[in-house]
């Protein structure tokens, strides 16, 4: 795994070699190993290695026989030496033992198809030097991250917004657009970023670039298509192509690991791959670790863990650095144990495995699961429901109106995904008028569900989470935080073939007997010990919100919320309000604090303290 960077501008060669080199030193922590760079008078590609594979002779850029195309590429393509004998077969000769090359010249044979034919995760760009033409991609699941901006002066690509600031072209503003959806999102929920004129290219497109134009467009759309097969078939299926999986993800010329905590997705991960080190980290909090349950299915594995317990300075001590890896200000509390786990982890492995994308695939979410009661409640009248449902959403906040409207409205009218921090009313209230106006929760989530109308409820959620969620949240702190530690992760569930298989299983089997992601649990019951097969889902927890009852902790939160730059922004008396009042434990706003919390972190680390 590595990173890239490159543009397409009109400066004289000398200048470009200058703002590359700077934009490749931004991202140095994703390659620390070596570094590549091609310029020619139109373009600039930049590459920053992490060697994995074929460690003599792998570093980029990489070019075609008669070296018209070159390319930089960020991932690892699981299949390649199966494509390597197709083109071997059709003329094509070798130079080295990379995925890289098998992309460039199966480019060459199969143009813009060879996207489809890649089983794994990347991010690349390939530049025509001959046509001036370039193309693009970014795998399916949007493991692997692709920025971009598109002006007069210049195109940008790479794999972090942060190298686009030592461009000399690049104007760093702030998108006024972004920071309402997050405050209920928890995430950058917007294609373009928060920095004005940054997008994302969005997981399953690939685009094309020729005389200042750029055409995207879709390579892949997720698919369900059930399938009626027995629950036992689908068993036996799930660990036959769960093995396949890890097989492929385990190969490497450098020592793999892997995550580990107490629940069932890392846990197979981890009895199907039977690394020689796993790797857990807690809070010494009751009911926030799960290290013991490591350090037990590791003993019974014959593996040994290695594991660490966060303490709260270092949790506040490195928040500012997370939110600068992060690049986008990001919510999601469990970044922060992840990044120490990554960097524990790098102390003794290059490549860990994790238990990314099983809940998304397999209904593993709490959130996708009907309780007892509203299973009661779903058997009066729709129309009666849908009435009360509605009647809901104009009243103040009160206990059990979610209840009402999870249970009465279409779950295209209420779910968004597994965060939803304030309501939009309230982030409203909170911000000041020039950051009010921005699409509403409804304008973000409907073109997503507009393309599975006729499915069921837990197909709908399955599929609007694999488009917002997943790449947004889950993998974009997945990879921002292992690579802040030059740390490859992979992910065996976020796998094609998997992907084939779990789109044909019936909702019914994913979520059955009280038990979310059921018929995988069930798969994983033949290999690991019921406790771990069958532990409901704990996430990475953590004790945010307590530790700032604590006059240390809540000052060091006040002196960020008091800061003379927060006003730009936020209703200061407001959210302060908010937090004393959960200093005082009147209410609990942990995680509403958190949230602003690290917006302001990160709008401080790149426009206060970064001129």
């Amino acid at each position: 795994m590595c990173g890239f960077v490159g543009f397409i501008d009109k400066n004289n060669i000398e200048t470009k070699k200058i703002a590359l080199e700077n934009m490749m030193n931004r991202i140095i922590h994703r390659g620390p190993d070596s570094a590549g760079t091609y310029v020619d008078e139109k373009a600039a590609l930049g590459f920053r290695r992490l060697s994995i594979i074929d460690l003599e002779h792998g570093s980029q850029p990489i070019y075609n026989e008669n070296k018209d195309l070159v390319i930089v590429f960020n991932g690892e393509i699981y299949n390649f030496q199966e494509i390597k004998e197709d083109l071997v077969s059709k003329g094509h000769t070798f130079l080295t033992h990379t995925d890289t090359e098998v992309i460039i010249h199966g480019f060459e044979e199969y143009g813009k198809d060879i996207v489809t034919k890649l089983r794994g995760m990347f991010a690349f760009v390939i530049w025509n030097t001959k046509t001036n033409v370039m193309f693009g991609a970014r795998d399916m699941f949007g493991i692997k991250p692709f920025y971009y901006s598109n002006t007069e002066d210049a195109f940008l690509f790479g794999s972090e917004i942060k190298s686009f600031i030592e461009h000399p072209c690049f104007h760093k503003e702030m998108n006024k657009s972004a920071l309402k959806p997050y405050l209920t999102f928890q995430y950058s929920a917007l294609n373009e970023t928060f920095f004005k004129g940054v997008y994302k290219l969005e997981p399953g497109h690939c685009f094309t670039y020729a005389n200042g134009k750029m055409e995207i467009e879709t390579y892949h759309s997720f698919q369900f298509h059930r399938e009626e097969k027995s629950f036992s078939s689908y068993v036996e299926e799930i660990e036959k192509v769960m093995r396949d999986s890890v097989m492929y993800h385990k190969i490497s010329d450098v020592k793999v690991g892997s995550f580990l905590s107490g629940g069932v997705d890392s846990s197979y991960i981890t009895e199907c791959l039977r690394p020689d080190q796993t790797f857990s980290v807690g809070f010494e909090n009751k009911g926030f670790s799960e290290v013991g349950y490591a350090e037990e299915l590791s003993e019974i594995l014959g593996i040994k863990n290695v594991n660490k317990t966060i303490q709260p300075d270092e949790f506040f001590d490195e928040m500012e650095n997370i939110q600068y890896y992060s690049d986008e200000p990001h919510a999601n509390l469990s970044a922060v144990p992840l990044y120490f786990l990554s960097r524990l982890a790098k102390e003794h492995v290059t490549v860990v495995l994790s238990g990314e994308g099983a809940d998304e695939l397999f209904g593993g979410y709490d959130s996708y699961a009907l309780s007892d009661m509203e299973k009661k409640y779903r058997k009066l009248p729709k129309g009666l429901r849908h009435v009360l449902g509605n009647f809901a959403t104009h009243l103040p906040k009160f206990r059990g109106r979610d209840f009402m409207e999870r249970n009465g409205l279409n779950v295209e009218d209420w779910y968004i995904g597994q965060a939803h921090i304030f309501d939009e009313k309230d982030a409203v209230k909170v911000l000041t008028p020039n950051y009010q106006k921005a699409p509403s929760l409804h304008e973000i989530t409907k073109p997503y569900f507009d393309k599975v109308k006729d499915v069921d409820e837990l197909t709908k959620k399955q599929y609007l989470d694999l488009h917002l969620w997943q790449p947004n949240d889950i993998l974009l702190k997945a990879d921002k935080m292992t690579m802040a530690h030059s740390l490859e992760l992979r992910v065996p569930f976020l796998d094609k073939k998997v992907m084939e298989l779990a789109s044909k299983i019936p909702s019914e089997y994913k979520l059955q007997n009280g038990l979310t992601k059921y018929v995988l649990r069930e798969s994983a019951y033949k290999v690991l010990p019921e406790e771990w097969a069958k532990r409901p889902k704990k996430g990475f927890p953590v004790p945010f919100s307590k530790w700032i009852l604590e006059e240390k902790y809540y000052k060091r939160v006040k002196d960020v919320f008091t800061m003379d730059f927060v006003s730009e922004f936020f209703d200061k008396e407001r959210i302060n309000k908010l937090l004393d009042d959960h200093y005082h434990q009147k209410t609990n706003n942990g995680r509403k604090v958190y949230t602003i919390y690290t917006f302001l972190l990160w709008y401080k680390v790149y426009f206060i303290d970064e001129k």
